[in-house]
C-alpha cells in the first residue's frame, strides 16, 4: 500500500485549496484552505491538551461542515476518533464516552447540557462543535491554549499559512483509526475497532469503480456521519476527490431532500432504501395508476416512450445530473426495485457491515442485478457456508483487508465471530455463479432507521419488558413504523383487575419507554397478542411468524 488515508486527505487539500469543500444549508461555508487552518489550530489545541498519538477524542454532534473538521483534525492528528451518535440519550453517551477512555471531546453545546461531567472522568475537556470553544476544561494548559489560540497559531506560522503547511503524520496502516459502536446501548454496544487500512481500501474501492466524481463536484450528505455508511462512503470519498459537501440542516424529509437535490444537481447519491421508496411510491406510482396511463403502459412502442420519460423525470427530480444512486443498510423494496430497472434508472444496491469499515459488496448500475446486493469488492474474499451456495442459503464469511482488528475491550465478542481467520457476518445469503450475493434472511434482527441509523430490537424488547404487565414482547417494523406486539401478563392483570384496561395500560407503557428512546428509534404503537408468541425448542420467538 503506497498511500495511506491521511496522503489522500493531504493531497486532497493541498490540490483543491482555493475549492468550496462544505457547506452547511443556510449556514457556513469553508473551503480547503478554511479546513486547513481549523486543523492546524486544533493541532495546536490537541498538543496543549497533551493528547498522543492514539488517544481517544470522541464527536458527538448533527451533520454539519465543524463536525467534519473535527473529525479532520483528530485523524491527521493521529488520534483515535470515536463518532458518537447525536441522537443517543445521555446515558448513553457517557457510557461510550467512558468506554472509548475518550480524552477530548467534541459536542453540541444543547446535548452537553444534558450530560454530568463526572460520568466522564477521563476526559481532559469538551469543545462545543459550533465554534470550538470550551465547554468544560479539566486541564489549565488546555484553558490556556484555547485563549490565545489564535496568537499561539501566529507564532508556529508566522508567514501567510500555505497548502506547503498542511503535513500531517502518516501512521502505520495496521493502526487503530476508528473505533465506531454498533450500538448505543450499554447493553450491547460493542466499539469496532478500524484500521487506517481498512478506510484506505474502502476509499481505495470508491476511486477505482465508483468513478463519477470529479474536484469540484457537489454532493448532498444525508446520512449520519456517526455511521460508517456515512463517515465513509458519502463523505471522506467525496472529501479526498476534492468535492463539495452539502449537509442537511433540516429533518432529511422527502421534501427537503429533493429541494436539495434541486439546488445541489448532485452526480451520485448515497441514500438508504426508505427515501428512495417513498419518492418513488409518492412522486411515480400514483401517476402510473390512472386509467390513460395503464393502457398506454400495455402498448409496446408507446410503452418505451412512456418509460424513458418517467425516467427522466425521475432524474430531474433528483437534480437532472445524478449519474448512479447507492443504497445501503437493507435491500430495496422489491416492487420498486423492479421498477427502476425497468425504466433504466442508474441505482444499485451495494452491502457492508460496520466491522468493515464498511464495504462488503457492491456492483455499478449498470451491472445490477435484481435483488442482489454487489460482488465482494477489492481486497475481500467473500464465501458462503452452505453446501451449495448458490441454492442453500447459508452465513457469509468475509476475510481481507476491510475488516475491523476487533471490538475494542471485548475478546469474547471478538472470538465469537472469527473463526479460522473469516469473520462471520450473521447474514444468510447465496451467491450466483459470477460472484453475485443475495441476502436471503438476516440472523440478525437489526431494522434501518428512516436516517440509516442502526436499531436493535432485543434492546428496546428488554426495556418494554420490565414494563407494568407485559409478559414478552416483539418490536417489528410495518410499514417504515416500529411497532411493539405484546403479550401481556394476563393472569397478574386479571388478579389486578386491570385486564379491561390492558390497551390504555399499555399505551402508557409505550409512553414511558419513548422518554427513553431516540426519536428514530421510538415506537408508534403496541399491539395487544392474546395468545403467547410461538417458539423455538430453545424458547427463542419464531421472530419471522410476527414480521408482516
Amino acid at each position: 500500500m503506497s498511500q495511506t488515508i491521511i496522503n489522500y486527505i493531504e493531497d486532497s487539500i493541498k490540490s483543491n485549496w482555493e475549492r468550496q469543500a462544505l457547506t452547511d444549508f443556510n449556514g457556513v461555508s469553508f473551503q480547503y484552505r478554511d479546513i486547513a487552518r481549523k486543523v492546524a489550530k486544533l493541532h495546536i489545541l490537541f498538543e496543549n491538551a497533551k493528547i498522543k498519538r492514539g488517544d481517544k477524542i470522541a464527536i458527538c454532534g448533527k451533520n454539519s461542515s465543524q463536525w467534519v473538521v473535527a473529525f479532520v483534525a483528530s485523524v491527521t492528528y493521529g488520534a483515535v476518533t470515536v463518532p458518537i451518535l447525536h441522537e443517543f440519550k445521555a446515558d448513553n453517551i457517557h457510557h461510550l464516552v467512558a468506554h472509548s477512555e475518550a480524552k477530548l471531546l467534541f459536542i453540541e453545546d444543547a446535548i452537553w447540557e444534558n450530560l454530568d461531567p463526572e460520568s466522564m472522568p477521563n476526559l481532559h475537556g469538551a469543545v462545543k462543535i459550533g465554534d470550538f470553544s470550551l465547554l468544560m476544561s479539566r486541564d489549565k494548559e488546555l484553558t490556556n491554549a484555547r485563549e490565545h489560540l489564535n496568537e499561539m497559531f501566529g507564532k508556529k506560522y508566522p508567514e501567510r499559512f500555505t497548502p506547503e503547511d498542511v503535513v500531517y503524520h502518516n501512521p502505520d496502516p495496521e493502526d487503530v483509526m476508528l473505533i465506531n459502536y454498533t450500538s448505543g446501548s450499554t447493553g450491547f454496544s460493542k466499539g469496532v475497532m478500524l484500521r487506517y487500512s481498512s478506510i484506505w481500501s474502502n476509499i481505495r474501492f470508491c476511486i477505482d469503480w465508483i468513478k463519477f466524481l470529479e474536484p469540484g463536484d457537489s454532493i448532498v450528505c444525508m446520512l449520519p456521519l456517526a455511521h460508517m455508511y456515512g463517515l465513509v462512503i458519502e463523505m471522506l470519498y467525496p472529501l479526498v476527490q476534492g468535492c463539495h459537501l452539502f449537509f442537511l440542516t433540516r429533518v432529511p424529509s422527502p421534501r427537503v431532500i429533493l429541494e436539495a437535490f434541486a439546488t445541489v444537481k448532485p452526480k451520485l447519491i448515497i441514500t438508504v432504501p426508505l427515501i428512495i421508496e417513498k419518492i418513488v411510491k409518492t412522486k411515480i406510482f400514483p401517476k402510473l395508476e390512472t386509467p390513460a396511463m395503464k393502457v398506454l403502459l400495455r402498448l409496446p412502442i408507446i410503452d418505451d416512450r412512456i418509460l424513458a420519460k418517467i425516467n427522466n423525470g425521475l432524474i430531474e427530480a433528483f437534480g437532472g445530473n445524478v449519474k448512479e444512486i447507492i443504497v445501503g443498510g437493507a435491500g430495496l423494496n422489491q416492487e420498486v426495485e423492479e421498477f427502476l430497472m425497468r425504466i433504466g434508472f442508474p441505482i444499485t444496491t451495494g452491502y457492508g457491515m460496520t466491522e468493515c469499515g464498511p464495504l462488503i459488496a457492491y456492483a455499478s448500475s449498470s451491472e445490477h442485478r435484481l435483488r442482489s446486493c454487489g460482488k465482494c469488492v477489492d481486497r475481500m474474499s467473500c464465501k458462503i457456508n452452505s453446501p451449495d451456495p448458490e441454492n442453500v442459503p447459508g452465513e457469509l464469511q468475509v476475510k481481507g483487508m476491510n475488516v475491523m482488528k476487533g471490538y475494542f475491550k471485548n475478546p469474547e465478542a471478538t472470538d465469537s465471530v472469527f473463526k479460522d481467520g473469516w469473520m462471520n457476518t450473521g447474514d444468510l445469503c447465496t451467491m450466483d455463479s459470477d460472484g453475485f450475493i443475495y441476502i436471503r434472511g438476516r440472523n440478525k434482527n437489526m431494522i434501518l432507521g428512516p436516517s440509516g441509523q442502526n436499531i436493535y430490537p432485543e434492546e428496546i424488547e428488554q426495556r418494554l419488558n420490565n414494563l407494568p404487565y407485559v409478559s414478552e414482547s416483539i418490536v417489528v417494523e410495518k410499514s417504515g413504523k416500529l411497532v411493539a406486539l405484546i403479550y401481556p401478563d394476563i393472569e397478574l392483570a386479571t388478579k389486578e383487575g386491570v385486564i379491561s384496561d390492558i390497551e390504555k395500560v399499555m399505551d402508557d407503557n409505550i409512553n414511558e419507554l419513548n422518554k427513553e428512546l431516540p426519536a428514530y428509534s421510538q415506537i408508534t404503537k403496541a399491539i395487544i397478542h392474546y395468545q403467547e408468541f410461538e417458539k423455538t425448542p430453545k424458547r427463542s420467538i419464531k421472530r419471522y411468524l410476527y414480521q408482516d
